[in-house]
C-alpha cells in the first residue's frame, strides 16, 4: 500500500497503511526510473475528486488489462506486481518489493466492484486493509489513467494507474503527508511471469 523532499525530484515518503507497502517499492530518494522509463507528463485532462460519480460506466472490465506481472528496478530494489485475469467479478494481485536477495516489503491487491463502484483495495503484509474508489478513468494521448481516491486516508489519498505504451505501466501514490504534497511514481513493464522476459506491446 521519514520523507525526503527534492524541489526537482519525485518525492519519496516511508508511508502508513497501504502506502508503507506501496513505498515499500522503493526506499530511497529516486528520480524518474533513473534513465529506465520515460515517466509521463501530467494528464491535460481535469483530476477527479473523491466527490465525483461513482465510475460504474468504467467497470472492472476496463481494468482486466492489468492481468499478468509487472516488473520495476530502482536503486537496487526490485518491484514487482502480479495479477490474476478477472475472474467472478473479481481480480485478485500481489505485490512484492526485494532489494538485496532480500524481501523487504509484499501487499495483497484486489480490484472488486461495490455498490458505489469499483475499488482497489490493498492489504499489506504488516497493516490494515485499506480501500480506494475508482473516481475517474481519463484518456491522455495513447495513455488511459485509472485514479482511484480516499480522501480519508493518511497517505496516500490517491492511487494512480497509468497504461502507458509500449508495455509501460505506471503506479503513482500520492496525496498530503504532514500538509505537504507528496507524489511517487513506480514505473514498471509487462514481463512473462515464467521467464521474466519484458514482453513489447
Amino acid at each position: 500500500m521519514t520523507a525526503r523532499r527534492n524541489s526537482t525530484m519525485i518525492k519519496h515518503t516511508m508511508l502508513s497503511s497501504v502506502g508503507s507497502a506501496l513505498a515499500g517499492l522503493l526506499l530511497a530518494t529516486c528520480g524518474v526510473a533513473v534513465g529506465q522509463a520515460p515517466v509521463p507528463a501530467a494528464p491535460v485532462t481535469t483530476p477527479a475528486t473523491e466527490n465525483a460519480p461513482a465510475a460504474g460506466a468504467a467497470g472492472l472490465d476496463s481494468l482486466s488489462w492489468l492481468a499478468g506481472c509487472w516488473l520495476g528496478a530502482v536503486n537496487g530494489r526490485e518491484f514487482r506486481e502480479q495479477w490474476m485475469p478477472l475472474r467472478g467479478d473479481l481480480m485478485l494481485g500481489i505485490g512484492q518489493t526485494v532489494f538485496k536477495g532480500k524481501t523487504q516489503n509484499f501487499e495483497y491487491l484486489r480490484l472488486e466492484p461495490r455498490a458505489d463502484g469499483v475499488y482497489y483495495v490493498a492489504l499489506p503484509g504488516d497493516q490494515r486493509e485499506a480501500a480506494f474508489r475508482l473516481v475517474s478513468t481519463t484518456v491522455d494521448d495513447l495513455d488511459t489513467i485509472f485514479t482511484f481516491a480516499n480522501a480519508g486516508h493518511d497517505f496516500p489519498q490517491r492511487i494512480i494507474y497509468r497504461r502507458g505504451t509500449k508495455g509501460w505501466l505506471y503506479a503513482t501514490i500520492e496525496g498530503k503527508q504532514k500538509g505537504e504534497d507528496q507524489r511517487v511514481i513506480y514505473p514498471m513493464q509487462r514481463i512473462d511471469c515464467g521467464s521474466g522476459d519484458l514482453i513489447r506491446e
